[in-house]
């Protein structure tokens, strides 16, 4: 089996030696790039690339163009990295369709484990189950969400989300729950990261979107009436 390929960004060459070294250790095939536009380059040039660990302050483009230039025709999960602690830059991660987001400076051994996990569910599912409840088909294995037989277009992490829900339709899910189960570690952020995707999710699902329910001063319940 070919060896999945992470792209690390970064203008930092020790830092891209540093989460290259462990990625590589692991098992992973690492192309660098030091800067934003060099990323995109890159990436266009290797569509097979499973993840992308992504900067933000980084010359010429930053960390959040980069990802919405990306994201404009692929899912791929993106990993992004910031000296910054700030809530503010956190939330413009999530808006520009990151999935993770961690804050400088980090245990590359945390770093790895969050790659393994997101690797591991994104390409990892072994069973083509297909879930369909009130209009809504999801196909785990393909990645793809359905809403009334169209297609619509959802990020990893979204995708994730949304999935979560249903396979747990008419419970009480609160924040701290949600992030445990979908983001799949311990988060030290603001749980209302969780409310940016859940929004963006439900106008993404139009009318469907209804299905979740906020229960205020908690967190979501997936309803279908």
């Amino acid at each position: 089996m070919d060896k999945m390929k992470v792209l690390v960004v970064d203008d930092e060459s020790r830092m891209r030696k540093l989460v290259s070294d462990f990625l590589t250790r692991k098992g992973y095939a690492v192309i660098e790039a030091a800067d934003g536009v060099e990323a995109v380059d890159t990436f266009m040039e290797n569509k097979d690339i499973a993840l992308i660990i992504l900067d933000v302050m980084m010359p010429r483009m930053d960390g959040w163009e980069v990802c919405r230039q990306i994201r404009k025709d692929s899912k791929v999960p993106i990993i992004m990295l910031t000296a910054k602690g700030e809530e503010m830059d956190e939330l413009q991660g999530f808006e520009c369709g990151a999935d993770e987001y961690i804050a400088k400076p980090f245990s590359p051994k945390i770093l790895t484990a969050r790659v393994d996990a997101i690797i591991r569910r994104a390409y990892g599912v072994d069973s083509n189950e297909i879930i369909e409840i009130g209009g809504i088909t999801i196909d785990k294995a393909a990645h793809i969400v359905k809403i009334d037989g169209e297609e619509i277009e959802l990020s990893y992490k979204e995708f994730e989300l949304l999935t979560y829900f249903v396979e747990n339709k008419g419970l009480a899910l609160s924040r701290e729950k949600i992030l445990n189960n979908v983001w799949n570690y311990d988060y030290y952020g603001d749980a209302r990261t969780i409310d940016t995707h859940v929004k963006k999710l439900r106008k993404k699902m139009g009318e469907k979107g209804d299905y979740i329910k906020t229960i205020w001063g908690m967190g979501y319940k997936f309803i279908v009436d």
